[in-house]
């Protein structure tokens, strides 16, 4: 009889191992598969947020169609399809009334100066149609509403447009001066340039910065980010016989 108990304790025992060891597996498994999950998402991450916080991209089928072609530099105009911009590592917030009075003439590319983005590009049509062309700002991420305090200035052949989000507690336009609201939540703007002849070249420098006299520039926003891109899509126009 003790024996047999003997026995049947050993294999009871032999059992329990063989199922904690199972149990161990299991755990282990599961483990690896989370830890390569996390570095795929870091890698992701990685690679979005690397490109740079501002980049342009010209939609390329239609540029096929129409001959419409993007370039950082009259100097070297190299046609691209994206633009990146060089991202401000860190930006603090200050007045309209400080930025350079010469941006949009400063440098082709990027110019960033202390506590604003500045990029220049130009598009240019390289086809024998007349057309329409359409730009559009996205918002992509937004970290701690920092949109809120934002303000993106489009300078297109030298006359600027400054758009902001409206104002949180009236809900209207902010009145530092003429501003333009964002189309919605997450579209700084839409809009068209129509007539665009062939061999004619339109000039942009976008600029990036936050209002200091914002009044929902608060402390909350400290520590905030925010990625944009922009869309250049056109059409063409049609043509008398």
């Amino acid at each position: 009889m003790k024996s047999k108990e003997k026995k049947t304790k050993i294999k009871l025992n032999s059992q329990k191992v063989q199922q904690r060891e199972r149990e161990i597996k299991v755990v282990k498994i599961g483990l690896i598969i989370m830890l390569l999950f996390l570095i795929i998402i870091y890698f992701l991450l990685r690679v979005v947020y690397e490109t740079g916080h501002f980049t342009i991209t010209l939609d390329s089928n239609f540029s096929e169609k129409s001959g419409l072609v993007m370039f950082e530099s009259l100097e070297d105009r190299e046609e691209r399809i994206i633009l990146k911009a060089e991202k401000v590592e860190f930006m603090d917030n200050i007045s309209y009334k400080w930025l350079p009075n010469n941006l949009n003439d400063e440098k082709d590319g990027s110019h960033n100066g202390k506590n604003y983005l500045a990029y220049t590009f130009y598009i240019q049509n390289k086809g024998s149609y007349v057309i329409n062309y359409w730009y559009k700002i996205d918002i992509d991420d937004i970290i701690k509403n920092v949109d809120k305090a934002i303000r993106v200035m489009v300078y297109l052949n030298g006359e600027y447009t400054v758009y902001a989000r409206p104002n949180e507690r009236t809900g209207g336009p902010e009145k530092e001066r003429d501003l333009k609201n964002f189309v919605s939540d997450m579209q700084v703007c839409l809009e068209q340039t129509t007539n665009f002849k062939p061999g004619q070249i339109d000039k942009f420098t976008i600029v990036v910065y936050i209002e200091g006299d914002d009044p929902d520039c608060i402390d909350e926003l400290i520590g905030g980010e925010l990625k944009m891109h922009m869309d250049i899509t056109e059409e063409h126009v049609p043509q008398e016989e």
